[in-house]
């Protein structure tokens, strides 16, 4: 599987951003999809995902409230929508699909899409 993400860019704080994750083959239901990111000199991180047998989504504390990650199962997409961008958000944010055991207790998912650049100026 392939994953292509898309969106990102810069904004003030406050503000919003999507970023939409598309796989290129079939989604198992063992499986999740989400999102990870990584700031300068920081380790990369979870930040929220969705588990693909349920729907279920999951979030860091860091971005609950904030963060929303929704689905379209019949495209195989995810998408984010962050609202009330901090500039501690800033990071590259990678999207990533995998069984869901090693995406979302590990941190390591099979499958990573090109990182995608989010910077939130104060």
């Amino acid at each position: 599987v392939q994953l292509q993400a898309s969106g990102g860019g810069l904004v003030q704080a406050g503000g919003s951003l999507s970023l939409s994750c598309a796989a290129s083959g079939r989604i198992f239901s063992s499986h999740g999809m989400g999102w990870f990111r990584q700031a300068p000199g920081k380790a990369r991180e979870f930040v929220a995902a969705i588990r693909w047998s349920n729907g279920r989504p999951y979030y860091a504390d860091s971005v609950k409230g904030r963060f929303t990650i929704s689905r379209d199962s019949a495209k195989f997409t995810v998408i984010l929508q962050m609202n009330s961008l901090e500039p501690e958000d800033t990071a590259v944010y990678y999207c990533a699909n995998g069984e869901w055991s090693q995406l979302y207790y590990d941190g390591r998912p099979r499958n990573w899409g090109q990182g995608t650049q989010v910077t939130v100026s104060s």
